[in-house]
């Protein structure tokens, strides 16, 4: 979310993503939340994200086999006015996936022929953010990423999107916004609409889309508290999708999932500020294109934090 003279105005719908498909939807809105504000020139140009986010060790399938997640994320980026009606913005990413396997029986999703276990996603996107007055704000996204196990080429690993979205401001500060997304991800082509919202229910409670990189991914709602300029707390859910590479002949894995997550919030300073996370996975289902197989993955506790800077 990006501060202006005295709100916080988040575009909805990763890195994520870090992620697949629908979580480079939600990368790109976060970057042009970043970006898209008449008073951008008096903010810190950069932003860094780091993130860490762990699950416990479940069951996948009929067979035993086991999966715990870690994830590292990382992303960098900057946003500059040309004007008061428009803004241009960029950012790149890394995410780093590791999914530890404990197998006690060889299947299609995981086996020893091909024994993937690490995931490598590289993102890089622009924006380009128009404010024709108090009110609209519109903005233009395209992002490229690459996303494949440690065992794949980067070469078929590539997915690209944009966006195209408004926003409308009401008299009281609410905001309220809808667009459309064009992905075209590994082997499959998708067009997903979405729905973004920043509610101010009272002067400490509000209903708006987590941007927050990390464990509950930038898609979805929280509904937020503020105890103090330092403190704020949340409670929301989203829905999550990663998808990559696991061989070179287009073959993937697709993961789907909800999440529901409770969150802690520190402004440590004006630029600094730290977010620890409770949750719980569940309806999770993990996929494989080819041959067409698909297993449950047992509902999971994880916890993440996020570490945010600008400057």
């Amino acid at each position: 979310m990006v501060p202006t003279a005295s709100k916080k105005i988040p575009f909805a719908h990763s890195k994520n993503v870090s992620y697949t498909s629908i979580a480079i939807v939600a990368s790109i809105i976060s970057l042009a939340a970043l970006s898209s504000t008449a008073n951008a020139a008096s903010r810190s140009p950069f932003e860094l994200n780091v993130a860490r986010t762990s699950t416990e060790s479940v069951t996948v399938g009929d067979n035993g086999n086991e999966l715990q997640r870690d994830v590292w994320s990382a992303k960098l980026s900057a946003a500059m006015p040309l004007n008061k009606q428009w803004m241009i913005g960029a950012n790149i990413g890394y995410d780093n996936l590791d999914y530890g396997w404990r197998i006690k029986q060889d299947s299609a999703i995981r086996n020893a022929n091909v024994p993937w276990s690490s995931i490598n996603q590289y993102s890089a996107g622009l924006s380009l953010i128009y404010r024709p007055g108090n009110q609209w704000t519109f903005m233009f996204a395209p992002k490229i990423q690459y996303a494949y196990a440690d065992i794949a080429s980067s070469s078929n690993a590539q997915s690209y999107g944009a966006v195209a979205s408004g926003m409308y401001r009401f008299e009281s500060g609410n905001m309220l916004g809808v667009g459309v997304a064009y992905l075209n991800d590994i082997s499959e082509v998708r067009t997903v609409p979405y729905l973004a919202v920043r509610w101010q229910i009272s002067d400490k409670w509000v209903l708006a889309n987590p941007f927050q990189a990390g464990f509950s991914g930038p898609a979805g709602l929280e509904v937020s508290y503020k105890l103090s300029d330092e403190w704020d707390f949340g409670v929301g859910s989203s829905r999550r999708t990663q998808r990559f590479l696991i061989e070179n002949d287009d073959t993937t894995i697709e993961i789907e999932e909800w999440v529901g997550f409770f969150r802690a919030g520190w402004q440590i300073s004006q630029s600094v500020s730290l977010n620890a996370y409770a949750g719980y996975f569940f309806g999770s289902e993990i996929e494989l294109s080819e041959p067409k197989s698909t297993e449950d993955i047992s509902n999971q506790a994880a916890g993440g934090l996020t570490f945010k800077i600008n400057f």
